[in-house]
């Protein structure tokens, strides 16, 4: 019979185990090169179990960690578990075999102790180029193979002695060999000290305890799981949305629906009704995106570690409830060899839809509509030498209204919790310019009792010519107000040239391989997030707060939210007229 491992040791080593996994990502993001890791840190790391399933993870990117599982199961296919060897290192990335997308590059590494295999220590990071058709990202691509590398379960390292032919190939198909070779070497780093600090913890506690504590975290992490689930009232909820296009087909709308089943303390994602697969990359991964994605939205929802008193560890035990289903042949569940790089918009969009449709039932876990989307750009030329410089870039949107707080600005929201690019990065390094970012003034935030985050905006000037890729979406389906709250702002993004003296001009969303000229300047304006209550019931004091910020006019405060308010110090600045702003509101509590 199995040793049940007392509370205090329980905590012990489950907060052990999430400290390593902290290691092994601070690791990873430090010893990197690329931007978009280093800066980013687009990435995710941990430890797993013979069975893959997540011990524990670093506090980075919920896309990463969470689709690690997926990697190994696709990497079992080519080394079943009695192949690995100490020592190994394996390179994975095959978006039909358990990766998130080809771009996520996995390393894995098995762990040995006492000459026997015990688990697994692995992580992710987004590459800057893998030598696909278009420098950095893909959208306009006809299948998998146009993606670049597919590293399908290959032996980077044998036993510790490196595979020098499979090295060369990776360095010799990239178009940033010096920052891609030094990612993985950052990767491999962090892979080497997971394994090193499971069995030092292993050392310590014993491996039976740690295996025992392991299982009993993963039961608990299931068990407070499923407890929430149990409180939502059983029933079908629905939502739906649609994405601008696939990134060739201009004014087709993709739809998007979303079917959450709550039977007791289970629960379902059906995506059934949602567009059919399309001929470009504008497709997602079932195993490493499509699921990973509905796993995170329940636990944000849910298991939030701010609004819930007990310690919930990071693990397994939070996907255990979640089941997903998605028709093959569905953008959720392309068949090979369909395209699936461009993948984070649609999974974004899933879980704003998960909490649309259980809003109803959880009006004091829900937010209003959110972005919902993602801003990835890369930025790429040829230096005089004939090497090529690439960047990549995520810009921020909003999320909607709160039940007790408004939404958060110019933040990376939902699935993304990636950070950043400093600007003097850019400028140090590339050949671009920074002419403007800071807060959207051009249109509102998504009115209500809290209102809707504002988006960002920014310009990003070529000093060179070069090419441009962006994915992104939602400039036509705008971020949905809840309870009386008003809707927010759609994205858009904009190019002109400060030179050629062009005007600014509307393009879409989403575009491959644009050829960018000297002064061409590239502008994003990402969505604001949608309102939740009444505005109406709004303190005035914060919309007052609003007007001096700029994100409202006095005219937008009188009609939308019934606050009147009056110039003082010659205009400079402006006071509440409260005796005005009762009177407004009460006849227009009476009009409805």
């Amino acid at each position: 019979m199995t040793k049940t491992i007392d509370p205090i040791t329980l905590q012990v080593i489950g907060g052990a185990l999430h400290a390593i996994a902290e290691q092994m990502g601070n690791v990873l993001y430090r010893m990197s090169y690329s931007s978009i890791i280093r800066e980013s840190q687009d990435l995710g790391a941990g430890l797993f179990d013979l069975d893959y399933n997540t011990l524990c993870e670093s506090d980075s990117t919920p896309m990463h960690i969470g689709s690690i599982p997926g990697y190994m199961r696709g990497i079992e296919k080519s080394i079943p578990k009695s192949s690995w060897k100490e020592g190994d290192v394996v390179i994975h990335n095959h978006p039909y075999y358990g990766a998130s997308h080809s771009p996520d590059i996995g390393i894995v590494m098995p762990i040995f102790y006492h000459g026997e295999l015990v688990g697994f220590s692995a992580n992710t990071a987004h590459h800057l180029d893998i030598g696909a058709a278009t420098p950095g990202l893909i959208i306009d691509v006809p299948d998998v193979f146009a993606e670049g590398m597919l590293l399908n379960g290959l032996k980077l390292y044998e036993a510790g002695k490196r595979n020098e032919t499979l090295w060369r190939y990776i360095s010799g198909n990239t178009r940033v060999p010096g920052l891609v070779m030094r990612d993985l070497e950052a990767q491999i780093a962090a892979a080497e000290l997971g394994v090193r600090r499971y069995c030092e913890l292993m050392d310590t506690y014993g491996r039976g305890t740690v295996e025992q504590a392991c299982k009993q975290l993963m039961d608990y992490s299931e068990r407070m799981l499923r407890r929430e689930i149990a409180k939502i009232p059983d029933g079908d909820y629905t939502a739906e949305g649609f994405m601008d296009d696939d990134g060739r087909t201009r004014g087709k709308h993709l739809p998007i629906k979303v079917t959450v089943r709550v039977r007791g303390d289970d629960v379902e994602v059906d995506l059934t009704g949602s567009s059919p697969q399309v001929p470009t990359a504008f497709n997602v991964p079932f195993e490493g995106s499509t699921k990973v994605a509905c796993y995170f939205a329940f636990r944000a929802l849910l298991l939030d570690t701010y609004t819930n008193q007990e310690y919930i560890p990071q693990n397994e035990g939070s996907f255990r409830p979640v089941k997903v289903t998605a028709p093959l042949g569905s953008i959720f569940n392309p068949i090979a060899p369909a395209a699936c790089e461009a993948r984070f918009n649609q999974i974004q969009r899933i879980v704003d839809l998960i909490i649309k449709a259980l809003a109803p039932v959880l009006p004091d876990k829900c937010t209003a509509g959110n972005a919902a989307c993602l801003s990835f750009a890369s930025y790429s030329g040829v230096r005089p030498s004939g090497d090529y410089w690439v960047l990549i870039e995520v810009n921020e949107a909003a999320m909607g209204g709160r039940p007790a707080s408004d939404g958060p600005d110019t933040i990376e929201e939902l699935m993304r919790n990636t950070r950043n690019n400093p600007l003097e990065d850019l400028g140090m390094h590339l050949p671009m310019i920074c002419d403007r970012y800071e807060i959207r003034d051009d249109v509102f935030p998504g009115a209500g009792e809290y209102r809707g985050g504002m988006g960002v905006v920014k310009s990003q000037r070529f000093l060179t010519p070069g090419f441009m890729t962006h994915e992104s979406d939602r400039n036509e389906d705008t971020p949905w107000g809840i309870f009386g709250g008003h809707e927010g702002a759609t994205a858009a993004v904009r190019i002109h040239n400060h030179d050629r003296g062009t005007d600014p001009q509307d393009v879409p969303a989403k575009f491959s391989g644009m050829r960018a000229e000297l002064g061409d300047v590239v502008t994003y304006l990402s969505p604001c997030g949608g309102g939740y209550g009444d505005p109406l019931r709004r303190d005035p004091r914060k919309v007052l707060d609003d007007l001096l910020d700029g994100y409202i006019t006095p005219d937008h405060a009188r009609e939308v939210y019934g606050v009147v308010v009056q110039e003082v110090q010659n205009g400079y600045r402006w006071g509440l007229d409260t005796a005005a702003t009762d009177a407004l509101r009460a006849r227009r509590a009476q009009s409805a």
